[in-house]
C-alpha cells in the first residue's frame, strides 16, 4: 500500500467523498481566486511567513499554483502523479525555509474559506457532508506536505551523526599517526638487530635452543609490523588514485577470494550485478580493501548453511554495493560503536577494520548505511561514479 493509499484509508476518504469533491469543483471554481487572495492576506499579516517571499512576481506565481492546487485537489485523480505534485510543494516549502507551523495555519485558512463557501452554496445538511469530505482531503494534503519536513529532519539527523562519526575518527587518526610514528623507528631498529643476531647465531651454531627463540621473536616483530601498517592505513589514508575501472570486476575478485573460506564453513556467497559491467572513477585498490573488509565480516558472521549476498547496482551518478548476511545480526550496543577505532568483538582483533572501511568510503565522498536485526545484517555503500 502506497503512502497516499494509506492516508486515504486512514481518514476514510471513499468513493462517495470523491464524488462530492468532484461535484463541488464547478461550484467552487469561480471562488478559488478570492480564496487565494484571502490566503495571501493571511500570509502578509505574519512577518515570519511573509519573510520567505521574494517579491510580487513570486507571489503572483505562487498564487497561480495555489489556485491550481485547490482545483486539482477537488478533481483528482488521486494517483501517483497527484502525490508527486503535492510532494514537490512540500519539498519546495522545506527548501525556501518556510517554518513548519505555517503548514498548519495556512491549511486552516484554506479550510475556513472552503467552509464559508460551502455553507453558502449548500443546504445545511448537505453542507455538513460536503465539508466532511473536504476535511478528509485537506488532512491528507497536509500530511503529504508535512511529511517532507519530517524527512528533512531525519536527513539532517543522519548527516549530523555522520559528521560526528567523521570527527571522532579524525581525532583517532591523528592520535594513531603519532603513535605509529613513535613505534615504527624502534620497531625497525629491533627488527634489524634481531636479523643481525640471527645471522651470527646461524654462523656459530645450529642449536635450535638458540635459533628457535630468535625465530619466534622475528615472527612476533613481523606481526607487530603488520599491525602497525594497519594503524598507518587507518591513521593516514593515502590520496585517491582515481581510475576508470569496472566496479563489478573488483567486487567479483573479492568474492572469489573469500569464497574458499566461506565454503570451508559450509556456507555460501553469491554476487549479483546489475549491470554486469559498471564503469566508475574509483581508486581500485581502496575499493578492493573496503569491499573485502565488509565481505569478510559478513562471511565470518554466518554459520553452517548460511548465506552472504553481494549486490552491485548503479544509477547515472552513483554506484551501490550491498553486502547482506543471514547471521544473528549486530547487537544494539555494538551497532552504536561499529565504526569506532580499536573497538572489536573478535578475540585478537585490532578494531580497525570497520574504521578503515568508513575512512575509505568517506575518502571517496560516499556514504555507508547499516541495517541489522535478528534475520541478518546489510551494509550498503554508495559512492559517486564520476569526479
Amino acid at each position: 500500500m502506497s503512502f497516499l493509499e494509506e492516508l486515504f484509508t486512514f481518514v476514510g476518504l471513499d468513493d462517495a467523498d470523491r464524488a462530492r469533491l468532484v461535484a463541488l469543483h464547478p461550484r467552487l471554481a469561480p471562488e478559488l481566486p478570492a480564496i487565494a487572495d484571502r490566503f495571501y492576506e493571511a500570509v502578509f499579516a505574519s512577518p515570519s511567513a511573509a519573510a520567505v517571499l521574494s517579491g510580487p512576481a513570486q507571489v503572483e506565481r505562487l498564487r497561480g499554483s495555489l489556485i491550481d492546487w485547490m482545483s486539482t485537489g477537488l478533481l483528482g485523480p488521486y494517483d501517483e502523479r497527484f502525490y508527486e505534485k503535492r510532494s514537490r510543494i512540500g519539498r519546495r516549502h522545506v527548501a525556501i525555509g518556510l517554518p513548519s507551523q505555517f503548514m498548519f495555519t495556512s491549511m486552516n485558512v484554506v479550510r475556513l474559506a472552503y467552509q464559508d463557501r460551502v455553507t453558502a452554496l449548500y443546504p445545511a445538511s448537505e453542507a455538513a457532508q460536503v465539508m466532511r469530505s473536504v476535511h478528509k482531503l485537506l488532512d491528507c494534503e497536509l500530511a503529504i506536505m508535512v511529511r517532507h519536513y519530517q524527512l528533512d529532519t531525519e536527513e539532517k539527523l543522519v548527516a549530523r551523526e555522520r559528521r560526528t562519526q567523521a570527527d571522532r575518527i579524525l581525532a583517532m587518526q591523528t592520535m594513531s599517526a603519532g603513535l605509529a610514528h613513535e613505534v615504527r623507528n624502534p620497531l625497525n631498529a629491533a627488527k634489524l638487530q634481531l636479523e643481525l643476531l640471527q645471522r651470527r647465531l646461524h654462523r656459530q651454531s645450529d642449536d635450535p635452543r638458540l635459533t628457535e627463540p630468535t625465530e619466534l621473536a622475528q615472527n612476533e616483530i613481523e606481526r607487530l609490523t603488520a599491525l602497525l601498517n594497519e594503524f598507518l592505513i587507518f591513521a593516514r589514508p593515502p590520496e585517491l588514485h582515481l581510475q576508470e575501472v569496472d566496479v563489478v570486476a573488483i567486487v567479483r575478485q573479492v568474492v572469489e577470494l573469500e569464497r574458499i573460506a566461506i565454503e570451508q564453513r559450509r556456507a555460501s556467497v553469491e554476487l549479483v550485478a546489475e549491470p554486469a559491467r559498471l564503469l566508475a572513477q574509483i581508486d581500485p585498490a581502496k575499493l578492493h580493501q573496503l569491499v573485502q573488509n565488509l565481505v569478510r565480516n559478513a562471511c565470518e558472521a554466518v554459520s553452517a548453511g548460511g548465506y552472504v549476498s553481494v549486490r552491485v547496482s548503479c544509477d547515472e551518478s552513483r554506484c551501490q554495493i550491498r553486502i547482506t548476511d543471514d547471521g544473528p545480526g549486530i547487537p544494539e550496543e555494538v551497532k552504536a560503536r561499529i565504526y569506532e577505532p580499536f573497538f572489536s568483538t573478535k578475540e585478537g582483533g585490532t578494531g580497525l577494520g570497520m574504521s578503515i572501511v568508513h575512512s575509505l568510503v568517506s575518502l571517496h565522498a560516499g556514504t555507508i548505511d547499516l541495517e541489522t536485526g535478528t534475520g541478518g545484517t546489510t551494509f550498503q555503500v554508495s559512492i559517486p561514479r564520476w569526479r
